[in-house]
């Protein structure tokens, strides 16, 4: 196979690891920027142009997207499902995952266990808003946020509407959630490939931080799952329309419940928490699943 790895850095630990483990296995490997590519839009012969070359004869690509360059990225990924090249995820349903609003609503559509969230635009419904969640104390989370930036836990009301208002007056778009206070600053990453959950970990906050994000001090372990947060965990990829995601659990008094889907889930954490070779997988599993013009949702959004 020729595979495409669209990625930034070619040196951050993810990458590198696909590179090496498709190159162990004789396939061709090339790392590509997704800001450095241009695009030729047009229906009778779509192409992309790299470094002033263009890119041809790709079998694969591998989504590796940061979340600040959502936008563009999906774009350059939509291009390559354009030329008939198969993503191991998809534009679509990248773009779904990276809307926490919009993959909430898509996660209880499908009945899933999540925390009581709640939406609102205007600061005078912040009462309404926090007694929806049952209130303080609260999650407080920025849409756009990623790796635990922009989640505030308020412990009072009064902190609470304080750090909405000031949210909402700096026009962000912000969600609410009530606090699950059982899960102990823990939670579970379940490593879902295809139909399976390949390798699970538990992520445990540093002391005093409820924040369980390896970037943010967090420590990682190996952890057995319940057949139950399995199947809560395909389910929530399978919602996304994702075949690699990071699903994060919060283990609560009524089951598992889905916080988040990631649709680029770092690799170093789980597989020096588990031993497996996470990165061999995927590549395995594309060497089996990949066909040309292989797209679930093409031409839907």
């Amino acid at each position: 196979m020729k595979i495409a790895v669209l990625s930034r850095n070619r040196h951050l630990y993810s990458t590198r690891r696909l590179v090496e483990e498709g190159l162990n296995r004789g396939h061709e490997v090339q790392v590509i920027d997704c800001l450095h590519c241009s695009m030729n839009i047009t229906s009778a012969d779509p192409r992309i142009s790299y470094h002033e070359e263009y890119l041809e004869g790709f079998d694969v690509v591998v989504p590796r997207i940061g979340a600040s360059v959502t936008f563009y990225g999906t774009a350059v990924l939509r291009q390559f499902e354009m030329m008939g090249v198969f993503p191991v995820n998809e534009s679509v349903a990248i773009t779904r995952a990276r809307d926490k609003l919009r993959s909430l609503q898509l996660l209880a559509r499908k009945g899933l266990g999540m925390p009581v969230t709640g939406f609102a635009n205007k600061p005078d419904n912040v009462p309404e808003l926090l007694k929806m969640v049952g209130g303080a104390p609260v999650v407080i989370k920025l849409l756009q946020g990623t790796q635990g930036i922009g989640v505030v836990l308020a412990e009072t009301r009064k902190a609470a509407e304080s750090v909405i208002e000031a949210f909402m007056g700096l026009k962000a778009d912000i969600l609410v959630q009530e606090f699950i206070k059982e899960a102990g600053g823990a939670d579970i990453r379940c490593f879902v490939l295809g139909d399976k959950v390949i390798a699970a970990m538990k992520r445990q906050g540093a002391e005093g931080e409820f924040r369980s994000n390896l970037h943010r001090g967090g420590s990682a372990s190996l952890v057995r799952i319940t057949p139950e947060e399995r199947k809560t965990a395909i389910m929530a990829a399978k919602a996304m329309g994702l075949n690699v995601a990071g699903v994060d659990l919060l283990r609560s008094s009524r089951g598992p419940l889905v916080m988040e889907v990631n649709s680029s889930p770092g690799l170093e954490g789980i597989e020096n928490a588990t031993g497996k070779n996470v990165a061999g997988m995927i590549i395995n599993w594309t060497e089996k699943n990949h066909k040309p013009w292989k797209t679930r949702t093409r031409g839907r959004g």
